[in-house]
């Protein structure tokens, strides 16, 4: 670990430090599954390794073949990105279609009621 820190690393390990905190408290409450919970605190603490130790990630870089550190991050953030845009689609497209089928469901039992009063 470095002995003197540059201002973006002191800022970026507090943000980590934060976002972390948020992801176990959202565990405690019950609101986060721990399937989410490892899956962010792994993030979280990755991302921290990477900013404590920067030219680990330029090793990893190299050892799969990307030249520099912040090009290997920017890669793998970018996959994360896409996977979870498309999981929050696949979410919101479920989400869409039980609120139609509740509609209708609701829609057919008030005509149901009101033919029974007439």
């Amino acid at each position: 670990m470095p002995s003197i820190f540059i201002p973006i690393q002191i800022v970026l390990i507090l943000f980590l430090l934060f976002a972390f905190s948020r992801v176990y408290l959202r565990f405690r409450e019950g609101t986060v599954h721990f399937g989410t919970f490892l899956f962010w605190s792994a993030v979280w603490i990755l991302a921290l390794v990477g900013v404590l130790y920067p030219n680990f990630t330029t090793w990893l870089a190299n050892k799969i073949g990307i030249g520099r550190g912040a090009d290997a991050v920017i890669y793998l953030s970018l996959a994360i990105i896409f996977y979870l845009v498309y999981r929050t689609n696949v979410f919101v497209e479920n989400i869409r279609q039980e609120i139609t089928e509740l509609t209708r469901k609701i829609a057919l039992d008030q005509e149901t009621r009101n033919k029974k009063k007439k």
